[in-house]
């Protein structure tokens, strides 16, 4: 592992952190995508905007570079993991202060903080599977400031017995790492377009995610229709095919009605472009 000068750490933090927000910024754009805030409109919320959104993704770069500065190839202990957590949540008040109380990207605060984090622990020289692992060592270990609230995600989890966000990240991402990345690498591969791959992915992702906030407003049934109606699109062919985009948009129109939202699945979908473009070449390795 190569050791930098400062000025080339606070590049390599500044480029993490940069990379993190155009991908919050890239998901927010992606259109149409279902139930979701995207260039068409506001999907299911009422009190969210694509503009809103934008202003939440800027407010949390100085957050995500200086998780990357203070996770500079450190080892997992706890003393880090407080760190992070520390960091994280004055993150939440920064970006609660751009939206004027709004909660826009609290859970993608921490599944891409915890991997702005893995890959500067690994020194930027990223592999992806490391990082995933990194970030699941991570996100296992306690953070004793951590402040004992009841979410509506951690009120779902615990009502309907699911893993939530905590669980993803902790297990290494497995909706990302085995079911997102590699097809979005598929869609590729299959002369999809870069949108058509990213909305295949948030597919692959929303099959079978325990998707807290589709539970918190539309229950399992909710759930339900959400995870079959993305195995639909897929099973299509994807957005690249009119009868994927057929499906996707009835998908949506399921989405409207329940008023439910798979703002966790969209936090991954950030996760799944912010890992795919800091880790090639190496992400190459899923084909």
């Amino acid at each position: 592992m190569k050791l930098l000068s400062q000025t080339r750490v606070e590049a390599q933090a500044e480029r993490l952190a940069i990379l993190a927000r155009d991908c919050l910024i890239d998901e927010a754009r992606l259109s149409p995508k279902p139930g979701l805030v995207d260039s068409r409109g506001n999907g299911a919320h009422h009190d969210l905007t694509l503009a809103l959104m934008e202003c939440s993704a800027h407010s949390l770069t100085a957050t995500f570079q200086q998780l990357a500065l203070q996770s500079w190839q450190r080892p997992a202990d706890i003393a880090l993991r407080e760190t992070i957590g520390h960091l994280g949540r004055q993150g939440e008040q920064q970006m609660m202060a751009a939206t004027h109380g709004v909660n826009t990207h609290r859970g993608a605060i921490w599944a891409l903080g915890l991997l702005v984090s893995a890959v500067a622990m690994t020194g930027a020289d990223a592999d992806v599977h490391q990082v995933a692992k990194t970030a699941a060592v991570l996100a296992a270990l306690p953070d004793r400031n951590a402040p004992k609230l009841f979410s509506k995600g951690l009120k779902a989890t615990h009502r309907y017995r699911v893993p939530g966000a905590r669980e993803e990240a902790q297990q290494g991402f497995p909706h990302v790492m085995k079911l997102a990345l590699p097809q979005l690498l598929r869609s590729r591969a299959n002369g999809a377009s870069e949108t058509e791959a990213h909305l295949d992915a948030l597919m692959a992702i929303m099959t079978s995610l325990s998707d807290t906030c589709v539970l918190s407003r539309a229950g399992m049934s909710g759930l339900e229709a959400m995870q079959n109606g993305a195995r639909a699109v897929l099973i299509a062919g994807g957005c690249m095919t009119d009868e994927g985009r057929k499906r996707l948009a009835h998908l949506d129109s399921q989405m409207l009605i329940l008023n439910a939202s798979p703002g966790g699945a969209a936090d991954l979908l950030a996760a799944t472009l912010f890992l795919d473009r800091v880790c090639q070449p190496a992400i190459h390795s899923f084909i």
